[in-house]
C-alpha cells in the first residue's frame, strides 16, 4: 500500500530562489546607498603625506634662482669710419679707461685734414697781409695828424704875433685877418683828420675782428678734422673686461658701428625672473638675501622691468654689503626676496593639493584618523615652504597635503594602514 507523501511548503521548495532574490535586493540597496551617499575611496597612508595645521611665524618671500651678471655692460662703438688697421687689446683682458682697443685708417679723412690745414694757412697769411695794410694806413693817418697839429701850433703862434703887431701898429688889419683865417682853417683841418682817424680806427677794428673770426672758423674746422683723426683710435670708454671684439684686421667699419663689449666687474648684480603673480608686489628697494655656505648675504632690488614675457618679468638685484668670495659672472645663487615682515599666522606645509584644488578645499582627517573629508578652506599668502590659512582650518587639525592625483572625485577617503 502506497504511503502518500506530505507536500513541502512553498518557501522550502523555492528557498534557493528566495535567497538569490534577497541577495540581489540587498545588492541593489547597497548600490543605491553608495550612489546616494558621499563617494568614498580607500587610500594607503604610505602613499600620502599628512600634515598638522600649526600657528607659527610666517614671512612671505619668493625663492628663485638668480644669475650673476656684471653691474654694467658697455657697448664699444666707432666714432669714425675706416678700415681696421691693428687690433691692440685681446678678448677677455682687463683694460683701463682710455686704453687703445684698435686703430683705424681712413685715407679720405687724411686728405681732408691736409685740405683744411692748407685753408687755415692761407687764411692766416691773408690775415697777416690785411693786418699790415691796416697798420700802415693807421700810421699814415697819424703822420698826417701830427703834421696838421704842427701846422696848427705854428699858425697859432703867427696869429698871436700878428695880434700883438696889430696892436702896436706894425701890421695892418688885413694882415691880421689873413693870419686868423689860416689859423682857424688849419684848426678845422686837424679836427677833421682826428675824426677821420677815429673812424678809421673803428673800421680797422671791425675788419680786424672779421678777419679774426674767419681765421677762427678755419682753425675750428681744422681742429674738428684733427679730432676725427684722433677718433680713428678706438679707446676704452670705461675700465673693465673686454668680453669680445667682432672685427678683423682689414675690415671696413662705419661710424657708430658696434665693434665690442666691455663688462664692468668692479661690482656685480644678480638677474632673475619672477612669475607675473608678483608683479604688483615687487618694487625697487625691496630686501633680499642669498645663503652661501651657511652665511646670508644681503641684496636689494635696483631694477624692475614691468614688461611681462612668457608670464614672467625680469628684475636686477645688487649686493648691499659683503659678497661671497667666489662671485663670478655666470654663477647662480638661490635668492630669497622678502615681501613683508614675519607675522603670526595659521599655516600648513606646501603640497600638490594646491594645484589639484586651486587652494579651495583640502582633505581633513577625523579625530580617529581613519577617514578624511573634503573641507573648504581659504588660502592667503604663501612662500616656498608654507601656505597661510585664513579660514576653514584650526591649529591642531590634520590634513592631507600630497597624493591628490590618485583621489579622483572622492569626497571621503578611507585610510588604510
Amino acid at each position: 500500500m502506497d504511503i502518500q507523501l506530505k507536500k513541502r511548503p512553498w518557501y522550502i521548495r523555492y528557498k534557493y530562489y528566495l535567497l538569490a532574490a534577497i541577495a540581489f535586493v540587498a545588492f541593489l540597496v547597497y548600490v543605491i546607498m553608495l550612489s546616494a551617499g558621499p563617494r568614498k575611496q580607500r587610500i594607503e597612508t604610505e602613499s600620502i603625506q599628512i600634515s598638522t595645521v600649526e600657528t607659527g611665524r610666517f614671512m612671505e618671500y619668493v625663492d628663485v634662482e638668480g644669475l650673476v651678471q656684471p653691474i654694467l655692460t658697455i657697448q664699444v662703438n666707432t666714432k669714425e669710419s675706416g678700415s681696421v688697421d691693428r687690433i691692440v687689446a685681446e678678448e677677455g683682458t682687463m683694460i683701463a679707461e682710455g686704453d687703445t682697443i684698435l686703430t683705424l685708417i681712413n685715407p679720405q679723412l687724411t686728405r681732408s685734414i691736409e685740405d683744411k690745414r692748407d685753408d687755415f694757412q692761407k687764411q692766416l697769411v691773408n690775415y697777416r697781409e690785411r693786418e699790415i695794410e691796416m697798420e700802415q694806413q693807421t700810421l699814415t693817418l697819424r703822420q698826417q695828424i701830427l703834421q696838421a697839429r704842427y701846422e696848427q701850433k705854428r699858425l697859432k703862434k703867427n696869429y698871436e704875433l700878428a695880434k700883438e703887431e696889430y696892436s702896436m701898429g706894425i701890421k695892418s688889419k688885413a694882415e691880421l685877418e689873413v693870419a686868423e683865417e689860416e689859423y682857424y682853417f688849419k684848426n678845422q683841418t686837424a679836427s677833421l683828420q682826428m675824426e677821420s682817424l677815429r673812424h678809421d680806427s673803428v673800421v680797422s677794428n671791425l675788419r680786424r675782428q672779421m678777419l679774426i673770426d674767419d681765421l677762427e672758423r678755419e682753425r675750428k674746422k681744422l681742429a674738428r678734422e684733427l679730432e676725427r683723426q684722433e677718433d680713428l683710435v678706438v679707446r676704452a670708454p670705461i675700465s673693465g673686461q673686454l668680453s669680445f671684439i667682432k672685427v678683423t684686421p682689414g675690415q671696413q667699419v662705419g661710424s657708430s658701428n658696434n665693434i665690442g663689449e666691455i663688462k664692468v666687474l668692479s661690482q656685480y648684480k644678480i638677474h632673475t625672473s619672477l612669475s607675473e603673480y608678483y608683479i604688483d608686489r615687487i618694487t625697487t628697494g625691496l630686501p633680499a638675501t642669498i645663503l652661501y655656505q651657511g652665511v646670508r648675504f644681503p641684496l636689494k632690488i635696483t631694477k624692475v622691468n614691468p614688461e611681462v614675457k612668457d608670464r614672467s618679468f625680469d628684475i636686477d638685484l645688487v649686493f648691499n654689503g659683503d659678497m661671497p668670495d667666489n662671485v663670478r659672472v655666470g654663477k647662480s645663487y638661490r635668492v630669497q626676496i622678502e615681501l613683508g615682515q614675519p607675522e603670526e599666522a595659521v599655516v600648513i606645509p606646501r603640497g600638490d593639493f594646491y594645484q589639484a584644488t586651486g587652494g579651495q578645499w583640502i582633505y581633513k582627517l577625523n579625530e580617529a584618523g581613519d577617514k578624511a573629508y573634503r573641507t573648504s578652506i581659504s588660502i592667503g599668502r604663501q612662500n616656498p615652504q608654507l601656505y597661510e590659512i585664513t579660514s576653514g582650518l584650526n591649529p591642531g587639525d590634520r590634513v592631507i597635503t600630497t597624493g591628490y592625483d590618485q583621489f579622483g572625485e572622492a569626497e571621503v577617503l578611507v585610510l588604510k594602514k
